[in-house]
């Protein structure tokens, strides 16, 4: 990848894995996700790659390397090119970029070709779920403790990431505060970055704060907003009460594949975009 392919590969993306809202500002949205790509070029440039057909950006597929952790970030093939070989051939390219690693994580959509990719991989599966609707916060907890921390906070997600993913977040986390994100913390025991009422990433050192931070990331996004957290995997059980006690609703989620040594990984969701 070039930095002239980052707008072409969000189109990509854009079109065959993201759905705008109806409400959402696109020039935002644009420069965002423009930015999420363009910290990978500089930080994991070997890990980068298009696909061009006609002269133009027709796939992408962005891993990144994080303290011996690897991880697949990004990966989207134009409609008219899926199912010729073009995704494993960039897959391949990101999975070379890992060699060494001792940890790997891929958060997939529910395309059977691309699951069929990452378990001949030789990753193992982890079903997920995903949780979504208008929060009814009149069983939440009072916020007391909970700060927003901005980038005072990031030393802190750093380490408590290292403790539950095997690596930090902290190379990571400027671009989405840049842009939007919000960085919640709990004392020394937790972390959630959110936009909105969306869960962006959490990690803590034990259930009662990760539920008080998910209950934080609800009760900001205002009243009658849409809420959403994405990839629970099984060992996020202490999630299971703060959504229902909120009332969204569950959902099948794409799985996680992962395999190596990571950490405990819970209370833990990852980023889609950072793992």
């Amino acid at each position: 990848m070039r930095d002239e392919d980052v707008a072409g590969a969000d189109r990509v993306c854009l079109d065959v894995l993201f759905q705008l809202a109806p409400d959402e500002d696109e020039p935002a949205r644009a420069a965002r996700q423009h930015a999420r790509i363009r910290h990978l070029l500089d930080t994991d440039q070997g890990g980068c790659w298009v696909a061009e057909h006609d002269g133009a950006v027709a796939g992408v597929a962005l891993a990144l390397a994080r303290e011996g952790i690897w991880g697949f970030s990004l990966f989207g093939v134009a409609r008219e090119l899926q199912g010729r070989g073009v995704g494993r051939e960039l897959f391949e390219r990101c999975w070379t970029y890992g060699e060494g690693a001792r940890g790997h994580i891929v958060l997939s959509s529910e395309n059977p070709a691309a699951m069929r990719r990452y378990a001949r991989a030789g990753l193992a599966i982890r079903p997920c779920v995903a949780a979504a609707g208008v929060a009814d916060l009149s069983r939440a907890p009072d916020g007391d403790g909970v700060q927003e921390a901005g980038e005072d906070g990031i030393a802190l997600a750093d380490a408590i990431g290292r403790e539950l993913r095997g690596a930090g977040h902290g190379r990571d986390l400027p671009v989405a505060m840049a842009h939007g994100a919000r960085l919640l913390v709990l004392e020394d025991r937790g972390f959630a970055l959110a936009r909105g009422g969306s869960l962006l990433l959490l990690g803590a050192r034990d259930a009662d704060a990760a539920q008080r931070l998910l209950w934080a990331v609800l009760g900001s996004a205002g009243p009658g907003a849409t809420v959403a957290v994405d990839f629970l995997t099984a060992g996020q059980d202490w999630a299971l009460p703060v959504i229902l006690d909120a009332g969204l609703d569950l959902s099948p989620d794409g799985p996680m594949f992962a395999g190596g040594a990571l950490g405990p990984m819970t209370p833990y969701v990852p980023s889609g975009a950072y793992l």
